[in-house]
């Protein structure tokens, strides 16, 4: 059976129903939400990541479903409904590809890219949002995620390495000022340090066209597998508490590990 946008729609309202709807969803609130929306949107992130298609559907309807309860709230408060959501995706995107909808014609990929950042400038402006250079970039985005829009948008403006190696000179830097901060053992200035060193880090995948947030959630994979397997060889050896292990012999495991995955190429 085919299911329609209307009908999801039609759910959402019985759901949020003031006399017969269901006691969770009535009682959810725009702060409530928010956090289960970071999180279906990480669970799509994550089907994309294992390549699973037929969960990736579900988490797609997840999310959907996300829209649609905002949606309804709007509608609550007579703020906006959910056509007016489509209303507003719709006319932002034909806005911002005029060379799509219309009949303007851009030289190159960096004149459309141009284009676009001055379309965005105009829409922040027409807010009133204060038209700084780096406005609009939302607090709440994940930190990785977040330097990267602030670097990309102070390279616009040319403040920026010429290439990856400039800013690997930094990262060295800034680790040697973290070790500077250790050894004067401040404790907030250690923080500081350790700031401006993921921030160069950041900078050096971006450069090199590296995603630093999905080059993060893989390496989180890539030790998370490892360190399953360590456990599992260890445990094949009769070594059932790894705190029981000196650290040399969980290194000598380790590279155990690493050099199996080397020749399986994993």
């Amino acid at each position: 059976m085919a299911h329609k946008i209307d009908e999801l729609l039609d759910i959402m309202t019985r759901l949020r129903d003031p006399r017969k709807g269901c006691p969770w969803d009535r009682k959810q609130t725009w702060e409530t939400i928010a956090p289960y929306t970071i999180e279906e949107a990480y669970e799509v992130a994550d089907a994309i990541e294992g390549k699973d298609f037929s969960e990736l559907k579900n988490e797609l309807g997840d999310l959907l479903f996300q829209v649609v309860f905002y949606a309804q709230m709007g509608k609550e408060q007579g703020l906006f409904d959910f056509d007016a959501i489509v209303d507003g995706i719709c006319e932002k995107m034909m806005r911002r590809h005029p060379h799509v909808f219309a009949d303007v014609i851009h030289d190159d990929e960096a004149a459309l890219k141009e284009a676009w950042e001055r379309e965005k400038s105009r829409e922040r402006a027409q807010k009133g949002v204060r038209n700084n250079l780096l406005d609009g970039v939302a607090r709440a985005l994940p930190a990785l995620v977040r330097a990267d829009k602030l670097q990309k948008r102070a390279a616009g403006a040319g403040f920026d390495w010429p290439d990856a190696t400039g800013a690997m000179q930094k990262v060295e830097e800034e680790l040697e000022e973290v070790r500077e901060a250790v050894a004067n053992g401040n404790l907030q200035v250690v923080e500081e340090e350790v700031g401006d060193l993921l921030f160069a880090a950041v900078n050096v995948a971006r450069l090199l066209g590296v995603d630093a947030e999905q080059a993060l959630r893989r390496g989180n994979r890539k030790f998370e597998r490892r360190f399953q397997q360590l456990e599992k060889y260890l445990q094949g050896h009769g070594q059932k508490d790894l705190r029981k292990l000196t650290l040399q012999q969980l290194g000598q495991a380790w590279r155990k590990i690493k050099e199996e995955e080397g020749r399986t190429g994993e």
